[in-house]
């Protein structure tokens, strides 16, 4: 398995991965079908990257994308130095480790990009992906009520961030 940026070549094989992995979790904000993704948006938006502080990484094995972890910048000068975090990993491949090496290449990438704050969003219910969060050195800093409604109910978020440090 490789962690990498991803290129522009990329753009149709991560649209059909986003589009698998929104059609088999009950985590994510979008509902299967729910928005229509062309690889042609996906591909303008890696061409991106290098202005704006944002990126998607992705695990590939054997050539197929696994999992991805989308980095979005802040758009400002007072919350440059923020991302929100989207992660998604194929549902054949969770629980294989995927998640904690692409947070951990996200290290990596943020110290290299001058981020000192690391955030994301997680459904209360979503215990694995709390406890990979808090394993790369998410904390909750607190709770949305009812931020969501999945399946009928209504579905508590926690807020969670992680502060990366300087040498």
């Amino acid at each position: 398995m490789e962690i990498r940026q991803a290129k522009p070549s990329d753009a149709e094989q991560l649209v059909q991965l986003v589009s698998h992995v929104e059609s088999t979790s009950d985590f994510m904000l979008f509902e299967a079908g729910e928005r229509n993704l062309s690889s042609e948006q996906f591909r303008k938006r890696i061409e991106s990257f290098g202005e704006d502080g944002s990126t998607i990484l992705v695990a590939e094995n054997e050539g197929t994308l696994t999992g991805y972890l989308m980095v979005i910048a802040g758009g400002s000068k007072r919350n440059k130095h923020s991302a929100y975090l989207v992660i998604g990993i194929s549902k054949e491949y969770r629980g294989q480790g995927i998640g904690k090496a692409l947070f951990a290449e996200l290290d990596n990438w943020a110290c290299k990009h001058n981020l000192h704050r690391l955030e994301l969003t997680v459904m209360k219910t979503n215990a694995a992906g709390v406890a990979l969060y808090e394993k790369a050195g998410f904390q909750i800093e607190g709770v949305k009520k009812h931020s969501l409604l999945v399946n009928g109910e209504y579905v508590d978020e926690y807020y969670m961030a992680k502060l990366i440090e300087g040498d």
